[in-house]
């Protein structure tokens, strides 16, 4: 089972690399488990949506 921490960076590093099996297989169990990693992954795609809209001119 991963930490928090493990996943937090698993997480960082899926939007630079594709995760391995393993990786993403370990991320999906601890984010269904823990609510708190799960709020974070959706906060992470929330800020990356609004730094393309940004990026773009879009508002």
């Amino acid at each position: 089972m991963l930490s928090c921490k493990q996943a937090t960076e698993l997480m960082s590093q899926e939007q630079d690399r594709p995760l391995s099996l393993a990786e993403r297989a370990g991320l999906r169990l601890h984010v269904w488990i823990c609510t708190g990693c799960g709020n974070y992954r959706r906060q992470m795609a929330v800020l990356r949506a609004a730094c393309r809209r940004f990026g773009s001119g879009t508002p």
